[in-house]
This record gives structure tokens, sequence and C-alpha cells, in this order.
């Protein structure tokens, strides 16, 4: 298969992986009394690799034979993972018989027989699957010294010197070869001529016009409706944004690809069926519907990419002149890729002379880096139109690499001129082939960001249900979605490399296949890197807290609320299972990583050693708030005095716990302080409040008066607890006042404060209008002393005294 073709397969396949999985065929329900054969057993695998060869001469064949190498390696894992299973049953059923009997005891002898046939199938299923391995290990050395052959091959091609078209000697050879080359040729055309006679033949002409004119009309017309149709539908089901606009280039290639696939492969199938065709003239069919194919996906692509009576949809940032110029290079691509091609693929359909070879690389590497020379000429002018557009100027990378291009187009020029035609066909092959891939890969990635934006960001329809469902952040999503777009992004960027290299030697299939070696894992260290574990890994942990969080939603809204615990008991239940369900979730995803307890004993010691040099503090918080989790001495909600600081215990955290102090503001108080100092709760035996106040009034107050004041005050308050009621007491007698106290007592210490304020405004006002005095300071001064011996007496010196319960 050729590199154009080779890229029509790989290109498309990416697009429909990504683009979601197109149902295949089951090519064993063709027939309903068909059944599966069996599964070949390791020994003929075994057989079947021993026959084949450890070398190939040419590229063909090596292609061939580890494509059959492959197939047995794909066979032999199969059956390692089926009976996998099967040994996995028998140890467990082993394991219920138990271990045989110490010398001398006795057992049931249908037991001892059981157990003993159960032996016997697991010693031939073990060893079964242990020649498998070996089997799947031989195979994978084979490939990897076949494709080195290729490889070897395929630069010897390369490096090999012909004679240069400049020369006449590269003319004389031509001219001497193409009396032979022309009589193959002919013989090819007459095989086809005398297969589409025969396809037309009279009785049968009617037919194979009909599907003819089926097949363009389903090549032509029914794109024109598909393209139509998905942008319908795609306007219609998708959210408005960038995702509809990726999701239509992807739709419009595959649909350009399947229709003139099925049309040219549908109307291969009816010549084949009206006509006997000879094995030359079937190959040159099927090459004429793959390029057919090939020519779709180019013009596809280009279609979709431009959108020309699309402005708005357009994916790529490029203005409406510069599109409709381009309008027709998708087509010009796809024509001289093709032309470029045919002479390649008729060499080897009739197995050209060498200098017909050699004159085709000539060709393929003029006719290439022509096209590529027109695609510069038609871009360059636009560089004016898109400032004139108001877009940004060219970056600089993409200045150096029109110029890495010029000077490639100039260095194949050279190569040509020198002789080195292959070398210089490879690499202008290389360059058109490197354009496509980038411009599939380019819809691939936008496709990739925007499938993440459009279902996982907070300002989708479906990331504003899980943030509605699971009390998602907006950022968490966000976060989620930038994360998944990076790592499907570097997916297809490791993808992309494999593509850009498959014109060395190497198919689509080989791609996919070079690629899925990685899931065998990178060691690094003690450790193995498995794709698949990571993956594993990734969708426990994802799960893991999924569940977790529906768990603690659970427990905060279902379970907790019907018990008799507090409120506060309840947010530290609710806040411990979910650290021991964080715990859990992570070690069962180091298990799924492949990386078990016994793994982890250097992270162990690492950790010790940070311990012990910086990380105490940290530890301390740590196994801090797990104690106060555990014994409640403080909990959510409870009213605390640490210090010179009071609050609410708003939330305890792994490391601290948060304290919203009167102000509003949020005192954050590591948890260490909580077992290692003195903290005051004021609500953990009993939560009510108590409002104290202090009054001093002169000694001739109606003291009971007073009492039947202060009481009735209290009692009235909406906030005073009746049981235990207000009371009021007579401390005594200071500085010639009584001092009546008065305690009360409210729902929560938070209301003490307020309380206390409004009672001391009623009880006030309640003596004022009883005529019933307070208490006044009495001050005294201090007369300045007269000069001379004839002073005065001094004056009664007056002093300030606070008098209890009244401000100075």
């Amino acid at each position: 298969m050729s590199w154009t073709l080779r890229l029509a397969t790989f290109c498309l396949a990416a697009l429909l992986t990504c683009g979601g999985a197109m149902a295949q065929p089951d090519s064993s329900n063709n027939s309903g009394t068909t059944t599966a054969a069996p599964a070949p057993t390791v020994a003929e695998l075994r057989a079947q690799f021993t026959k084949l060869t450890a070398s190939a001469e040419t590229d063909e064949d090596a292609r061939k034979l580890l494509a059959q190498i492959n197939d047995i390696g794909v066979q032999a894992d199969k059956f390692v993972t089926a009976r996998t299973g099967e040994l996995a049953d028998l140890n467990a059923r082993l394991g219920e018989l138990g271990n045989p009997p110490a010398a001398g005891a006795t057992e049931d002898p249908d037991i001892t027989r059981q157990r003993a046939r159960l032996t016997k199938e697991r010693n031939a299923l073990d060893a079964d699957i242990r020649l498998a391995r070996l089997l799947s290990v031989d195979v994978r050395q084979r490939g990897t010294d076949l494709v080195s052959q290729r490889r070897a091959l395929f630069e010897a091609q390369l490096t090999e010197r012909a004679a240069s078209p400049l020369t006449g000697e590269f003319w004389s050879d031509l001219k001497e070869a193409w009396p032979d080359d022309l009589e193959r040729l002919k013989a090819m055309a007459a095989a086809v001529n005398d297969g589409l006679l025969t396809a037309t033949q009279p009785e049968t002409r009617l037919q194979v016009i009909a599907a003819l004119i089926a097949a363009l009309l389903l090549a032509v017309l029914g794109n024109w409706a598909a393209e139509h149709a998905l942008t319908r539908l795609a306007a219609r089901f998708l959210p408005a944004g960038r995702l509809r606009r990726s999701v239509l280039v992807i739709g419009i290639v595959a649909s350009h690809v399947l229709l003139v696939a099925v049309a040219a492969h549908g109307f291969v199938q009816v010549l084949k069926e009206y006509a006997t065709w000879e094995p030359q003239a079937r190959r040159v069919l099927q090459s004429t519907a793959q390029a057919m194919v090939f020519m779709a996906f180019v013009i596809g692509l280009g279609r979709g990419l431009l959108a020309t009576r699309r402005p708005s949809w357009r994916l790529p940032p490029i203005p409406d002149a510069m599109a409709t110029r381009l309008a027709a290079l998708p087509w010009l691509v796809a024509l001289v890729a093709a032309l470029a091609w045919t002479p390649a693929e008729v060499n080897a359909l009739i197995d050209a002379s060498f200098a017909a070879v050699v004159a085709t690389h000539v060709l393929t590497a003029l006719m290439l880096t022509a096209l590529v020379a027109s695609v510069l000429y038609l871009v360059k002018p636009l560089r004016a139109d898109a400032q004139e557009a108001g877009l940004p100027e060219r970056p600089m990378w993409v200045g150096l690499l029109v110029a890495l291009i010029g000077a490639l187009m100039i260095a194949i020029w050279v190569l040509v001129a020198l002789g080195y035609v292959a070398l210089a066909s490879f690499l202008a092959s290389q360059l058109t082939w490197s354009g496509i891939v980038a411009a599939a890969f380019y819809v691939l990635f936008k496709f990739a960001d925007d499938v993440f934006m459009a279902t996982v960001s907070s300002r989708s329809a479906f990331g504003q249900r899980l943030q509605k469902s699971f009390n998602l952040a907006p950022q968490t999503l966000d976060q989620a979605a930038t994360v998944l777009s990076a790592l499907s992004r570097v997916a297809l960027f490791f993808y992309m490399l494999i593509a850009l290299a498959a014109p060395l030697g190497t198919g689509p299939g080989e791609v996919f296949q070079r690629s899925g070696k990685f899931g065998t894992g990178v060691k690094v260290g003690e450790f193995q890197l498995v794709p698949g574990a990571i993956l594993s890994a990734v969708g426990v942990a994802v799960v893991g807290f999924i569940m977790l969080r529906i768990f603690k939603r659970w427990l905060e809204r279902s379970y907790l609320p019907n018990t008799q615990l507090e409120p506060g008991m309840q947010s530290s239940i609710t806040t411990l299972l979910g650290y021991v369900g964080g715990i859990l979730v992570i070690a069962f995803t180091l298990s799924a990583l492949g990386i078990g307890i016994e793994r982890i004993a250097w992270v162990a010691s690492a950790l010790s050693v940070g311990i012990g040099f910086g990380l105490q503090a940290i530890v301390q918080n740590f196994i801090s708030g797990l104690i106060l989790l555990a014994e409640q001495p403080v909990k959510v909600g409870d009213w605390v005095v640490l210090g010179t600081a009071e609050g609410d215990v708003r939330r305890i955290n792994v490391r601290a716990t948060e304290i919203q102090l009167g102000d509003r503001s949020t005192l954050i108080v590591p948890n260490s302080e909580f077992i290692t100092k003195t903290v005051r709760n004021m609500t953990l035996a009993n939560a009510e409040g108590r409002v104290l106040i202090r009054l001093p009034m002169p000694l001739t107050t109606d003291a009971q008066r007073v009492r039947e004041l202060i009481l009735s005050a209290c009692r009235s308050h909406e906030g005073v607890l009746e049981t235990p009621a207000p009371s009021l007491t007579l401390e005594g007698i200071e500085n010639g006042l009584l001092i009546f106290q008065a305690i009360a007592y409210v729902a929560s210490p938070r209301l003490a404060g307020g309380v206390r304020s409004d009672l001391l405004f009623v009880i006030l006002d309640e003596l004022q209008k009883a005529s019933l005095p307070m208490a006044t300071p009495t001050t005294f001064m201090m007369a300045p002393s007269p000069a001379g011996p004839a002073a005065a007496a001094p004056a009664p010196a007056t002093s300030s005294s606070p008098i209890p319960g009244m401000p100075t």
C-alpha cells in the first residue's frame, strides 16, 4: 500500500476513534448455520510460528510475514487471557479442598481423587499458559527483528544512488527498458479491458451502467446531502459553541470517506460479479478504489476546515477571503497526490524495470515539490489579507517553518540532480504526508479540547448538572475539563508522532500495533508503569471519590439527621468517615496501579526522614485533628475560648480548625493548640448561656422594689429561659453601696451579649420610672496650697474611686 493510502486509512481510523466507535459487521454472522472455528491450541500456534521464516528479501515479503507473526501473537495473548480465569477457578477449588493430609492421616477417597484430578488439570493449564506467554515473547522478538530488517531494506533503498536525470545515462536506460515496460503495461491494460468488455455484455450492460450511475450519485449528491444534513443535525442537537464546529468537520470527513468507499468498492464488486477478472486486473480495480477513498479524505478534510459556505462554523481562524481563495486547494492536493501515486502503483502492478522505478521517483519528487510550492504561493499573499482583517501577526515559528520547507524543497531538487532519487522522492512524500497529517490532527486536537470543555466544564449544561448533583465547585469542574483535555491531547500527539513516521516503511496497522506495545508498560526503577493500569487507577480514583461524596451526602442529609446525635457530632462523624474513605480510595488506586503495601515501604521511610527534619508540626496537627474528631472535646458548633479569642467552631480540618469570631472573621487555629493548651468550651456539657448583671445602688434604696423590677424585666424578655429561672442576689455592701447581682439564662452563649444589653436598657428605664436613683461616683478635687507659712488648711481632697459595676 502506498503512503497516500496508508495516510487515508490511518487518519480515518483516528477520526472515527475520536468521534465515536463505528459499528463493524460481524463476519461470524454471515450465515445462520456457520459456527465459529475452535481456538487453536498452544502447540498449533507454536507449529505455525516455527514454519515461518525468520527473514525476508523484500519489503512486501517482510510486511506479510510480520502480519502473520502478529496474528499468532494476538491469538497467544487471547489464549492467556481466556485461560487465566480458568486457572484462578482451579486454584480456588483446590483451596476449598485444603492441603493433602499429613503422613499417616486419612481422608475421604473421593476428596483425594478430586484433589488429584484438579491438581493435574491445574498443572497442565498452568504449563499451557506459560508456553503461551513464552510464545508471545518469541513473537514480539521476531516482530522486532523483522521491523529492523524492513528498516534496513528501506534505508538501503534510500541511500542507493541512480543515474541523474540530467545525464544521458538516465534517459538511455529509460529508453532501453521502455519496450519491455510498455509490453507489461499493455498486458495489464488488456486484462482490464477484457474484464470491462465481459462485464458490459448486452445482458449485463444495464446493471453495470446503473451501478456506475448509483456510485456517482452516492459519491457526489450523497456527500452534498450528507453535508447539509450534518449541518442541520449539529445545529439542532449540539450546544452552541466550538464543539459543533469540530464535530461537523469530523462528520464531513467521515461522510466523504464512507460514502466514496461504499460507492467505489460497491461498483468494483459489481464489476467483479459480472466478469471474471485476472489477478492483475483485480489489483488495478482495488487500487483505483483505494485511491478514490484517499482523494475523498483529503477533499472532505479541506472542505470541513475551510467551510466557505459557513463562515461562522469555520474551525481555523482565517478570514473569508482567505478561505475562498483556498477553496480549490483540497482538490489540487488530492489530484496531485493521486497522480504522484499512480506511477508507483503501476510499477508495482506490472513489475516494472529499475529504470522505470527511478523515473517514477523523479516524477514523484518533482510533482510533490511543485504541489508544496503551489500551496506556499497561494498562502503567501494572504498574509496581507490577514493583517487587514485584524488578525494577529504570524508567529515567528510559522516563518521559520516556511523557511525550513523552502530549504527542504531545494535539498530535494539537489538530490534529484545528484541521482539520489529514492531519498528525494521519500522527502517529498514525507513533506506532503506531514502537511496532511498536521491538518487531520489539528481537527482532532480541537475536538479533544471542545468535547471536554462542552461536557465537563462548569459552563456546560452537563457540568452544571454535575455541580448540582455532587456539590462540586465550578473551579473543580473547569480544572477537570482542562486536565482531561490535556491528557487527550498528549495521547493524540503521541499518535501524531507515530503517524508522521509511518512512511518509514510502516502501515497504519503497524502504527496502532506499535502504540499497543506500550500497553506492556515502561519500567522506571522498581516500578512498572503500564498505561492500562494507569487508566484503571484513574478510573478507580474518580469512581471512588464520587462514591465517597455520595456516601457523605447520604450521611449528612438522610441518615444522621434521623439519629439523636448532636449536629456537631454528626459533622465530626461525616468528616472522620470522609478521611477513612479517602484513605481507602487511595489504597485501592495504588493497588490498581500495581503498587502494593510492600512496595511503598520506601515511601514510608522517606516520610519518616521528612518527619524527622521538618514535618513534625504537620504530623502533630494531623494526629491532633483525628483526636479531636474521635474524643469530641471540641466539635463543630461549639463556642470555645482559646486565649484571648472566642467564637464558634465552624470546621475541623486535617491540619487546623476554623473558628468564626464575633466580628465575622475566621481564626485558623492548628489542631495541636486544642490538645496541648487549655481550652474553654462554653457549650460542651451545657449549651445554655448565662447573663450576669451587677448594679450598685445607694444604701437608701428600696431593695425589694429593685428586686421586683429586675426579675420582672428578666422574665418578660423572650430570650430569657424560664428554666432555670432568673435570680437576683444582694451580694453585699461595698464603699457604701448596695451591690445587686442578677443572673438569667439564655439558649446559647452567643445570645448572652444581646440579651444583657436589652435587659440593661429595660432595667434602667424601669428604675428611672420608679424614681429609684442609681449610685453616682463621688469626685474629690485637691485644691492648690497657698504660698507662705500662713497657708490655710488644705482643702478636702477628692479622688475618683471606681464603683463596682459602674464605668469610671
